[in-house]
């Protein structure tokens, strides 16, 4: 294992450099692209054709939504305007009746993840206690 462990080690640096590398590039490549500009656009320049997008990110404070749409009368807007996407709350799930999770359990598919994993060396110092 200590050989997948140390290729893992290397090819890690090696996408890590290589990603660094190319944002180097991408933030070349969209000098005057105007802050406000979303969109997209496809061009050729040579050999080469290019497509740039940008979308903006938007985050909802649904209280406030709620807030708003309930102080102005707009609650007719609000699922028309927004998305609401329902989420479990971990530590609420795990501390509410168990009566009550399993009634909703049936609305609720979980399935296991990706594994994540940190690889790190240990150096000669640190075996001997010395770091």
């Amino acid at each position: 294992m200590n050989s997948l462990y140390a290729q893992w080690l290397e090819l890690k640096r090696r996408e890590d450099e290589a990603k660094h590398l190319r944002l180097l590039v991408e933030a070349e490549m969209s000098q005057g692209i105007p802050d406000d500009w979303e969109g997209s656009k496809s061009w050729e320049d040579g050999p080469y054709k290019i497509k740039a997008s940008r979308k903006f990110n938007r985050k909802v404070d649904g209280n406030k939504v709620r807030d708003i749409s309930a102080q102005f009368g707009l609650e007719e807007y609000t699922n028309v305007l927004f998305r609401w996407k329902p989420e479990i709350d971990a530590k609420a799930w795990k501390a509410a009746d168990e009566t009550v999770t399993k009634l909703f359990s049936d609305a609720i598919t979980t399935t296991p993840g990706k594994v994540g994993f940190v690889v790190e060396e240990i150096l000669d110092e640190e075996k001997k206690g010395v770091a």
